[in-house]
């Protein structure tokens, strides 16, 4: 990214992606200032990170946007907040962090321009990217790995460049959010894992969220490839909406647990991959043995194929793919096992925060389920959760906000009893719990009523559980 000397650049946002754009920019000698609606006490841990020479405007926004050059705003910042829309009649330029940390790569910021790898998709985008990025290493690629996925991607490139170290491959985990303000970002290679509700209370109809996740391939041309779901309807209708408005259309693979692609997929038993003419390996080649994938379950398996087409379409050697495949544990509160007690197993799945991933978790259980779930609402339908419920689920334990609402969709279909807070509801499905039993926090809402993420609402559920008298 050319100019950024000397140029007046104000940071809406002060998170970490706030933080390490701010950091990055400093570098390049910007002058940086960040504001933020929150104050300084709420922030401090975020001030912390920043460099001596950005300034802070807390507590509310600036009055005025006068001699400001370029806007740059974080994710969890709508882009119709009044500042924003006020410095785009001003014909200030606006982008995302994400379009930032692109922008100063491609321009070769990092030493050398780097190919961008990018994942995108309603549930799963963290396992496929921490995949995707250990397939890479294993092959002997430098990586950065940042974005969605928890630690800012501009952060993570500011390290690279101060430790002098160069890059071949930028792996990113994208959302919809930070999807909306790019212009020029342009993976290599990218993948829609799968698009069902969420966020609803954000976009205005299923329609306006997958034009969102279509951005990723906004850019690309017949030089890049794209990965699609071929088992998800909603992915699928990119190509007769979205993709086929593009004059010029990026290479298009599939990943499938169903039937035969061009791309990777299931069958009977075996992970197979068809990339003719992009890949080392040949036609209908078998990849590895579905049972020798350590990580489980059905959205795991999608996850796996995943990465592995776009691991192959960056030019991973195949033995890369299948080690890493072998060896990856999965991520903290996802699917995680806890606990095991008298038989009942504990399994945290905090990031569960909608619908699919709630769906695609139950159905990889055949043992009763005890179901702990509830938090902020997020204007989803809860609807598609009824047969499984109706089937699997043996109690549902609620938590939060969004309690009765769940109540009242699910209450008839199961044993149902309301939970005053984490420590309470696992209390519960303690004494409800038989042996061969599963307790799954599940929570198919937002974590921000009761606790500070996801993450958190994971760690009380462990801290709940691991507290849990053996002998009781």
């Amino acid at each position: 990214m050319k100019g950024i000397k000397g140029k007046n650049i104000l940071i809406f946002g002060l998170g970490r992606s706030g933080a390490g754009a701010a950091n990055l920019l400093s570098r390049y000698g910007a002058e940086v200032t960040v504001t933020d609606k929150k104050t300084g006490d709420e922030l401090k841990n975020y001030m912390d990170m920043l460099s001596p020479s950005v300034r802070l405007c807390l507590g509310g926004h600036p009055s005025s946007l006068n001699g400001t050059d370029l806007i740059v705003i974080s994710p969890g910042v709508p882009s119709d907040i009044e500042p924003v829309l006020k410095a785009r009649q001003m014909g200030i330029k606006v982008i995302g962090e994400l379009e930032l940390a692109y922008q100063i790569v491609a321009s070769g910021g990092a030493g050398v321009p780097s190919t961008f790898l990018a994942v995108t998709g309603t549930n799963g985008k963290s396992t496929t990217t921490t995949l995707l990025d250990l397939m890479l290493r294993r092959a002997g690629f430098r990586t950065v790995l940042g974005g969605n996925i928890g630690n800012a991607l501009t952060e993570e490139i500011h390290k690279t460049i101060v430790g002098g170290q160069a890059i071949d491959c930028v792996v990113t985990e994208v959302s919809s959010f930070q999807l909306e303000s790019i212009e020029e970002f342009k993976p290599r290679v990218a993948a829609i894992l799968n698009i069902t509700p969420d966020h609803m209370d954000r976009y205005r109809s299923m329609d306006e969220y997958r034009e969102a996740k279509a951005k990723i391939f906004m850019n690309q041309d017949e030089g890049d490839f794209l990965v699609l779901n071929a088992d998800d309807p909603e992915t699928m209708k990119v190509i007769s909406k979205e993709l086929k408005m593009k004059s010029e259309k990026p290479k298009i693979f599939y990943f499938s647990r169903t039937k035969e692609v061009e791309g990777v997929y299931f069958k009977d038993g075996k992970v197979y991959c068809n990339l003719p003419d992009t890949s080392p390996l040949t036609s209908h080649s078998s990849l590895i043995i579905a049972d020798e994938i350590r990580i489980k379950g059905v959205h795991n398996m999608e996850n796996a194929m995943a990465s592995a087409a776009m691991a192959l379409l960056a030019g991973c050697p195949a033995d890369a793919v299948v080690n890493a495949l072998r060896d990856f544990p999965g991520l903290e509160h996802r699917l995680e096992f806890v606990r095991e007690i008298d038989g009942v197993r504990f399994i945290n799945d905090s990031k569960g925060t909608n619908v699919g991933a709630v769906m695609k978790s139950i159905e990889g259980f055949s043992e009763p389920i005890i179901l702990i779930a509830g938090g902020r609402d997020k204007a989803g339908d809860f609807t598609p959760l009824i047969p499984l419920i109706r089937e699997k689920v043996k109690a549902l334990i609620l938590i939060g906000e969004a309690s009765l609402r769940l109540q009242e969709a699910f209450g008839r279909l199961t044993r149902t009893v309301m939970a005053s807070d984490m420590g309470d509801a696992v209390g519960i499905a303690r004494e409800m719990a038989n042996s061969g039993d599963i307790v799954l926090l599940s929570p198919a809402c937002a974590s921000f009523d009761m606790f500070r993420d996801f993450e958190d609402r994971g760690r009380r559920f462990k801290d709940a559980v691991m507290g849990l008298d053996r002998d009781e």
